[in-house]
């Protein structure tokens, strides 16, 4: 009998755990005897991946957090490089999770089994010379912004753009008006949304000062109501141990969409989150602090002016950006003032958070990188092919 087509991921955060899952879904439409393996987590595994690692322990971020978690992530590539050359699958598509992905790339290649990079590192911001490396290590690289296949076509390393993500995923359930009743929020009120992140130690640097600004914002206007998504990986004693009972805040969970769509202005950390707000045009703030050595180690390797992802695609200020040292109660509790009392300043922001929901494109990633994914293993050539071809979405 023949052999079914195997592909093997390689996810290492809760973000790329969900374009693995979302890509595979869309593959087995196509190819439905396709078998999948590799490291994911809960997303992957309901897909159908037959999950050999669960990548959950080891999402961390920051220099300090991998140092601290180094054994771990140094087993669990030697066990991945193992599984590679054990299972020696069709194609290997490697999910963001840049300097454990490149290694694990790079060790495929060696072994012969084709690479298909999802989500290209941030080379833009800094160590551009990376490309190259990179170039050698995969066989094709997907990129998630338009303005990126430039630094790889500049190498003449394989690369297509697949559209981002989040624009597929960004549909809520409900109306905004289901919603704002389903959450028990006075729609004649301002809405405030506290966006703290996923991640265990984002909750401890920046909620405590995220709810501080909340405080000052209540004082000026007594009126406003605040609402705290709860992502999946914070557990609830986590954040109740955090939340003030003088502080009338609604916590959900699972539902970040419905959440964003009811909110008139927004304070969140860096990431992904700050596009999904982008793309409900919704007025926010930005705001991220790191451990001392890695914020220090970044101010000396990132060279782009902006980490929110709404100005990156920008290539402007659009959203106002509070790192580190800026990131106070003061300043978040100004700028959220200053969002809901300035009707100019507000409208203004969101028709430049429209240009940047318009630069992303119509969406179709899982499915552009599924229809990637197959002619990639069903083609030898496909990978150089490609680089050739016009790019999606344009």
């Amino acid at each position: 009998m023949t052999k079914p087509l195997t592909v093997m991921f390689s996810a290492g955060e809760a973000s790329g755990d969900q374009h693995a899952a979302n890509l595979f879904l869309e593959l087995k439409k196509q190819v439905p005897d396709i078998q999948a393996l590799g490291m994911g987590s809960s997303k992957m595994a309901a897909a159908g991946v037959d999950v050999r690692y669960d990548s959950s322990a080891i999402a961390v971020i920051g220099v300090v957090e991998v140092l601290k978690h180094y054994a771990e992530i140094r087993r669990v590539l030697a066990f991945m490089q193992r599984l590679v050359a054990e299972e020696r699958p069709d194609l290997l598509v490697c999910v963001d999770y840049k300097e454990f992905n490149y290694k694990l790339a790079k060790f495929a290649k060696q072994q012969g089994v084709k690479v298909l990079f999802y989500v290209s590192p941030q080379v833009w911001a800094w160590r551009a010379g990376r490309v190259k490396q990179y170039g050698k290590a995969i066989d094709m690289m997907a990129v998630i912004f338009p303005f990126e296949t430039a630094y790889y076509e500049a190498e003449n390393v394989p690369v297509r753009y697949v559209g981002h993500p989040s624009v597929d995923k960004v549909h809520p359930q409900y109306a905004k008006a289901e919603a704002l009743q389903l959450f028990g929020l006075d729609g004649q009120r301002p809405v405030v949304g506290l966006f703290p992140g996923s991640r265990a130690n984002e909750i401890k640097r920046l909620l405590p000062v995220m709810l501080a600004a909340a405080v000052q914002v209540q004082q000026r206007l007594p009126a406003v109501q605040f609402v705290l998504p709860q992502a999946s990986s914070i557990p609830d004693a986590l954040l109740a141990a955090y939340l003030p009972e003088a502080l009338p805040i609604k916590v959900v969970k699972n539902q970040p969409y419905e959440v964003m769509q009811c909110c008139d202005a927004v304070m969140t950390t860096s990431g992904t989150a700050t596009l999904e707000i982008a793309l409900f045009t919704v007025p926010m703030v930005i705001t991220y602090k790191l451990s001392l050595l890695t914020y220090w180690l970044g101010r000396l390797l990132v060279k782009t002016p902006f980490i929110g992802l709404p100005n990156i695609v920008a290539g402007k200020l659009v959203v106002k950006e509070l790192i580190q040292h800026e990131a106070t109660a003061d300043n978040l509790a100004a700028e959220m003032l200053r969002i809901l009392t300035d009707d100019a300043y507000a409208q203004t922001m969101r028709a430049e958070l429209v240009q940047v929901k318009q630069a992303l494109g119509q969406g179709g990633a899982s499915k552009n990188m599924a229809d990637l994914v197959v002619a990639m293993l069903r083609c030898p050539l496909a990978s150089a092919s490609l680089s050739q071809r016009a790019s999606l979405n344009q």
